[in-house]
């Protein structure tokens, strides 16, 4: 079999789950006709090349070069479908006798027991904010566990402790913030309890915590469209009312709609939120974005509207541009990013991904500009450092916060 046709195959398999990627082999070129299948899985770790750059997809592939492909897919479990899972269950069948020479059948037990998977991530980070408050060293560690039910139901959650080094008596403890099940139904999949929700094209801005929606959602992926519908509540306490920045979006209803289209050339994303029942926080905001890739770099911006508040600053845009993908598999890739944000008070609602926390200087009826930098560098597998500066800042109102900026090592296992 040839080494181009399993590449093929597997990028067949993986449909849905790979990004933009670069041009990695020196003798695959733009006009094959299956550049974007061995580019996209280069991308994501599951292929790779030989030492002088080149990729050979003319070369018969052996069984043990299929089986390294299939022991990467299977890490990746957790992106397929049920339909994909189970191609991949009988492809890991066939090539048991070579998965165990690889070590992934030790690797496996080593990570479940029965139906239960483990995995998590670790984080050391300072930060020395823009706002009047004390810089902040801390870490944090979180453990992820999936419940297989089924073959096409999972209970997934996550165990969280944040530890602050100057202050102990912030320490967090251990709570669980994400607890959810997903039900698949081919292209389908319902998810009801706590799970991520996040909005914003740059680390989240809008609302970037990676958890705190209690609800249910439908989603809807198929090769390069997907879609989201939910509803619920965000389990926060932030904060924000234009007379005294005291009114929580905690405990609001909130329903939400999202959708995306990659056209190869560029990904279109839009979403919508609506806050329902809350007799001062009616906000209706409307999103769109866009991504376009121009060989290793990319450009992207994104335009926000607040169409019912009573705020004068009800909108927002940013735009930026990007080069490289820092891969946790491969060690010495990496991104840098370059963003310029123009932000009113009225798009905005809380929990910022920002690591800076620059838009925590946003309070009521505002607008903040400022330039935000980010990279992140693989410095060892699994193992990667991330910085963000944040600098430049406007506030129309008030004074001009200071630069900010944060430095973390990160990890998963």
């Amino acid at each position: 079999m040839k080494k181009i046709l399993a590449i093929a195959a597997a990028a067949a398999l993986t449909a849905g789950v790979s990004a933009f990627a670069a041009n990695p082999f020196s003798d695959v070129s733009t006009d094959d006709w299956a550049y974007q299948a061995v580019s996209d899985l280069s991308d994501q770790g599951v292929v790779e090349g030989y030492p002088d750059g080149t990729f050979k997809g003319e070369r018969n592939i052996t069984r043990y070069e299929l089986a390294q492909i299939i022991a990467r897919l299977m890490a990746k479990e957790d992106q397929l479908n049920a339909e994909q899972r189970a191609t991949l269950d009988k492809l890991a069948g066939e090539y048991a006798d070579e998965l165990a020479n690889l070590g992934v059948r030790v690797s496996n037990l080593e990570k479940k027991v029965g139906n239960i998977y483990w995995s998590g991530d670790a984080r050391m980070r300072y930060t020395d904010f823009s706002a009047k408050k004390a810089d902040r060293w801390d870490g944090r560690m979180r453990i992820n566990v999936k419940g297989q039910v089924n073959d096409t139901t999972t209970i997934n959650g996550r165990l969280t402790y944040n530890m602050n080094f100057k202050d102990s008596t912030k320490d967090s403890g251990v709570y669980m913030d994400i607890l959810n099940a997903k039900h698949q139904f081919g292209d389908f999949a319902v998810t009801l309890g706590r799970y991520a929700n996040n909005f914003g094209n740059e680390y989240g801005w809008r609302f970037g915590d990676s958890h705190d929606f209690d609800g249910a959602e439908l989603s809807y992926a198929k090769n390069a469209f997907n879609a989201k519908v939910g509803f619920g509540q965000f389990d926060t306490d932030y904060t924000k009312d234009v007379n005294t920045d005291k009114t929580l979006i905690d405990d609001k209803d909130a329903f939400y709609a999202k959708a995306g289209y990659d056209f190869g050339f560029a990904k279109l994303g839009a979403d919508y939120l609506k806050f329902q029942n809350n007799e001062v926080l009616s906000d209706e905001l409307y999103g769109i974005d866009l991504n376009i890739p121009v060989g290793d770099f990319y450009v992207l911006g994104e335009y926000v509207k607040n169409t019912t508040t009573n705020f004068k600053n009800d909108d927002a845009w940013n735009a930026g541009i990007g080069y490289g993908v820092a891969n946790w598999k491969k060690p010495g890739t990496f991104n840098i990013n370059l963003m310029y944000n123009d932000i009113g008070g009225a798009t905005y609602f809380g929990g910022t991904g920002i690591g800076t926390d620059m838009l925590g200087n946003l309070k009521g009826d505002n607008e903040l500009k400022f330039w935000n930098l980010g990279t992140d560098v693989t410095l060892a597998k699994n193992v990667q450092l991330h910085g963000e500066y944040a600098f430049a800042a406007d506030l129309d109102k008030g004074d001009d916060p200071d630069d900010a900026w944060t430095v973390s090592l990160n990890y998963k296992f």
